[in-house]
């Protein structure tokens, strides 16, 4: 007799099904460009403050706190396949001196990102963020709110916000953009996304 294992395709509406398992998978910093921000070097971006910015978000879950503000439980966190792809960061691709970088990513860049990751063995909603801009000028990140289904990349949903930073130290500052696009979601988004993802 012969078994199969049918990966079963998510929808827009698991989103914000409970019943669905949702693993939030951290913040890509791939592509990210840091403008105008002297602060720190290159490689300290890299190897300190990007998996610091990650490692605040897991290490303080009643602040980030993605049961609240996404208003569903069964969610847990997974963030090694986001960690590798950051660890093999360009350096020199970090720094940007132009605030056109602030919007240099597109909605068809998302699932190319996405692609890479590895994500074998994982089933249900993927929660990732991905960092396109943190901007000393304009004292705010740009990033999208991405929802993917994991067992096939495919990305459901992904929609741009940007929100103030603040805060003291560079891991600070930008961590605080975070935790507002959360607030912002449960202000202003979460009703509009029920209606559109049909939950």
């Amino acid at each position: 007799m012969l078994s199969a294992t049918v990966a079963v395709a998510q929808k827009k509406a698991d989103i914000l099904n409970e019943a669905t398992p949702l693993i939030y998978l951290g913040v890509d910093f791939s592509k990210t460009k840091v403008i105008n921000d002297i602060a720190a070097t290159a490689y300290d971006i890299k190897n300190r403050h990007f998996p610091g910015i990650n490692q605040v978000v897991i290490a303080e879950p009643k602040k980030f706190d993605w049961p609240k503000y996404l208003e569903r439980g069964n969610i847990t966190n997974d963030i090694e396949a986001v960690t590798a792809i950051n660890e093999k960061i360009d350096e020199k691709s970090i720094n940007s001196n132009s605030t056109a970088d602030e919007k240099h990513l597109k909605e068809a860049d998302i699932q190319g990102m996405v692609n890479k990751y590895d994500l074998s063995g994982k089933k249900g909603i993927g929660l990732v963020i991905i960092m396109e801009a943190l901007s000393k000028t304009a004292e705010a990140a740009s990033m999208y709110i991405t929802f993917i289904d994991l067992s096939s990349k495919k990305v459901l949903y992904t929609e741009r916000m940007v929100e103030k930073a603040g805060g003291f130290g560079f891991r600070n500052y930008y961590a605080s953009t975070i935790y507002k696009a959360m607030q912002t979601i449960k202000k202003s988004k979460l009703k509009s996304w029920r209606s559109s993802f049909g939950s």
